[in-house]
């Protein structure tokens, strides 16, 4: 059955169908009789206003375009989500265009693609400075949003340096003194970030990082590095070694669970080990893992909402502010064994 039109709607309600356009558009001087007779003209064949014939009007796309990298990993896909939903939800179109965020050229033929075409703004969700910098030297006509460097909603602390503060914190709380941990690449922003707030977090409240393994996001990452920390260092606090060990994400902290365990080091008995994402398999780990939870799909949602409101001028270009995260304790972190 094709869509009704605004003329469909018009016999229906008995009116104009200029008078529908007039209701369409907000006007506000038509009387409350034919108002309520448009509006249940409109909610019976269950009209839908045509998009496209509105940004031809406005002289503007309803296209975005979204720079999007490691969408194989949990979180990236989950702020795409959110992202791809707010946009629907306030008349847009996202064109997901995949890219190597380390890459210089991919990021570059990136932005060649989505800048040959009509679209209102482009939101860059690469958070490495490769990505960053290739943004910068280009002269934008359209407003860009950058999935990096989002601030928590009431300082002007970043996201993913409080991060690493509840991790450290968490550890401090429970006893441990003395910990690895294990990062994100460092290329990577939220990776720098998330480490410095650890450190900060911990090594102020009297702790000491024994030693930072660096990871690419992967499990395999996390499996490896667990090999190496049982290699170079004594776990467990009996024999006076690491007690803790922080990893960057929940990927990383599954695979050095995998690694610990096939060396025979109990979590948390001999160590106690916190990830970051709250991923949904964290729960159903052995032990479960205690992990910081960020809202990705609502910082998707978030960053798009922003960047349309600028779109649209009704907002200027301002850093995205985020509700905090929240530490999620389960049974692989515990006190230090004495």
């Amino acid at each position: 059955m094709p869509e009704a039109t605004i003329y469909d709607v018009a016999k229906r309600a008995g009116v104009s169908h200029q008078t529908v356009s007039r209701f369409l558009r907000g006007f506000e001087g038509i009387r409350p009789a034919t108002r309520e007779k448009v509006e249940s003209a409109l909610a019976e064949l269950d009209y839908r206003p045509n998009s496209a014939a509105r940004f031809l009007r406005l002289g503007r796309s309803n296209r975005i375009a979204l720079l999007a990298d490691n969408m194989h990993q949990s979180g990236p896909a989950l702020t795409i989500a959110g992202a791809t939903e707010a946009a629907r939800s306030l008349g847009y179109v996202t064109d997901i265009v995949s890219m190597d965020g380390t890459d210089v050229d991919s990021v570059r033929d990136a932005l060649d693609l989505v800048l040959s075409q009509q679209i209102s703004g482009i939101v860059l969700t690469a958070q490495t400075a490769v990505a960053r910098e290739a943004i910068a030297e280009r002269n934008m006509t359209v407003p860009v949003a950058r999935d990096f460097g989002l601030l928590l909603r009431d300082s002007d602390q970043t996201v993913n340096e409080d991060v690493g503060r509840l991790a450290g914190e968490h550890l401090l709380t429970l006893g441990h003194r003395d910990v690895a941990y294990v990062a994100g690449p460092l290329q990577w922003l939220p990776a720098r970030e998330r480490l410095d707030g650890f450190r900060k977090a911990f090594i102020g409240g009297g702790g000491r990082i024994a030693r930072v393994v660096e990871g690419d996001w992967s499990a395999d990452s996390g499996f490896s590095a667990g090999l190496t920390l049982v290699a170079d260092h004594a776990l467990g606090g009996g024999s006076g070694g690491i007690t803790a060990i922080a990893l960057a994400n929940d990927p990383m902290a599954m695979g050095l669970m995998a690694a610990l365990s096939s060396h025979g080091v109990s979590v948390p008995a001999d160590v106690s080990v916190v990830g970051v994402d709250n991923a949904p398999e964290a729960r159903f780990m052995v032990p479960p893992l205690t992990s910081i939870d960020m809202d990705f799909r609502s910082e998707g949602a978030h960053v798009v909402t922003a960047l349309i409101a600028v779109i649209e001028g009704k907002a200027e270009d301002r850093p995205v502010r985020l509700p905090a995260p929240r530490l999620i304790v389960r049974t692989s972190t515990a006190a230090p064994r004495s």
